[in-house]
């Protein structure tokens, strides 16, 4: 199990540089983009310093008695980078993998996030390190309530708002609102999103990553001058990230000829049926044996000839090893960081265009903004009205990224950071320094 809770390094990347110190260092490469993006802003020393450093790191123990009667004592964290525009939003991952340098740069990419997208959030993220496909849903619970009374000094409405991530789900949301609305002596709804429909979770936000996915996909293509209709795509991930913008895209008229999961990928270069596909899924787990087309390895799916990727599985998927053998014209990133910074030369230099992460995939800390709104005012909105507001605000901040692309002549991603960092920024010299 990994233990490597580090503080992330000080030393500032220099972005000029083609080398990192660690190109799969998730933190170090999200610091490469914000040096990049500071430099073009020429924000001042004392915000970049700021802005550079976590406001809070939280790292906890969560002894849980184990059905066989033992105690296993995990660890959990929670990050809270930057609240300058409003609470915390981050979602919370169950996973042997988690670390503070990754669930720092989670954190960090939330508020960039949501202030690229103009919802008045700031970032966070957390982590309980363990694996939970090991665990009994009794010792899942169990888990969940330790942690969330462990990291519940930073939660609230009004200051932290975790939800769904990597190995959790409406289920765990609902049992964090139970803990706290315990500890609160009051049913308190708004203080998780992802949470159940019954208790207070908005339509629409299933399927809100990939929708908000599918939206910028089309106005890449528009962009582009390419149609939508027959537009080949790849999608790499088929959770629900991946499934969802396979299958709106299909209905969109796109071409999907490939998909992948951990059990591997398959391709038709006829097309495939998502729905087919997703039921399949939905029977048998993962993709493995789903024979309609021809076995591939994810690799290969990442360097297909297609109009359009997604990677919407995991970081660090596209890396200078395999970036040069790329052939799409558009990636959008529905995953978290799926691009090495190494790798973002290599990408312009062969003139794809990438539809960023902070972007790409920020349908769904949007409708969980709409659904924080709805549970504060007690008011909830059809699932048409959701998905009408998330395809103006998904629209509106694609176009806003564009124009600050042409109008600094930098990629997606660099102009994406650019709105991004300038809008705390803002709101940090607004504000002023607390003493």
């Amino acid at each position: 199990m990994p233990t490597d809770l580090r503080l992330p390094t000080n030393a500032i990347v220099q972005p000029d540089k083609d080398r990192f110190l660690n190109e799969d260092n998730p933190f170090e490469a999200m610091m490469s983009r914000f040096d990049r993006a500071a430099e073009l802003l020429d924000l001042e020393p004392g915000l970049y310093k700021v802005l550079r450093k976590p406001e809070k790191q939280l790292i906890v123990s969560c002894p849980v008695m184990m059905d066989n009667g033992e105690i296993e004592v995990f660890t959990g964290i929670r990050v809270l980078y930057n609240t300058s525009r409003g609470p915390a939003k981050g979602g919370i991952r169950f996973d042997t993998q988690v670390t503070l340098d990754e669930v720092t740069a989670l954190a960090a990419w939330m508020t960039w996030k949501c202030a690229v997208v103009n919802v008045p959030f700031g970032g966070a993220k957390g982590g309980v390190i363990c694996d939970p496909l090991k665990m009994s849903a009794g010792e899942l619970e169990r888990l969940t309530r330790r942690y969330t009374s462990g990291i519940m000094q930073l939660l609230g409405p009004d200051s932290d708002v975790p939800a769904p991530d990597v190995n959790t789900n409406e289920r765990v949301m609902a049992w964090i609102m139970d803990t706290y609305s315990m500890q609160m002596r009051h049913t308190v709804t708004a203080v998780v999103t992802g949470k159940p429909i019954e208790m207070g979770g908005s339509l629409g936000r299933r399927e809100a990553t990939g929708r908000g996915c599918m939206f910028v996909v089309k106005e890449a293509l528009a962009h582009l001058g390419m149609s939508v209709k027959g537009t080949t795509v790849a999608v790499q991930g088929f959770g629900n990230v991946g499934s969802v913008s396979a299958q709106l895209l299909a209905r969109e008229g796109c071409k999907i000829v490939a998909i992948g999961d951990r059990s591997g990928a398959i391709y038709n270069p006829a097309g495939i049926d998502i729905d087919d596909a997703i039921a399949y899924v939905k029977k048998h787990k993962v993709l493995e044996g789903y024979g309609k087309g021809e076995k591939i390895s994810n690799d290969d799916l990442l360097t297909l000839d297609v109009d359009v990727l997604v990677p919407a599985a995991l970081e660090n998927v596209i890396t200078t090893k395999n970036a040069p053998k790329i052939r799409a014209k558009i990636i959008c990133e529905g995953a978290n960081g799926p691009t090495t910074a190494a790798a973002d030369a290599i990408l312009d230099e062969k003139g794809i265009f990438v539809i960023p992460d902070i972007l790409a995939n920020a349908g769904g800390v949007t409708v969980s903004y709409f659904e924080w709104v709805q549970d504060r005012g007690g008011y909830f909105w059809s699932e048409d009205t959701v998905n009408e507001r998330l395809r103006d605000l998904m629209v509106k901040s694609f176009r806003d990224v564009l124009e600050l692309s042409k109008q600094h002549k930098v990629n997606m991603r660099t102009a994406a950071y650019m709105l991004s960092i300038s809008r705390v920024a803002t709101v940090h010299r607004l504000r002023g320094i607390y003493a």
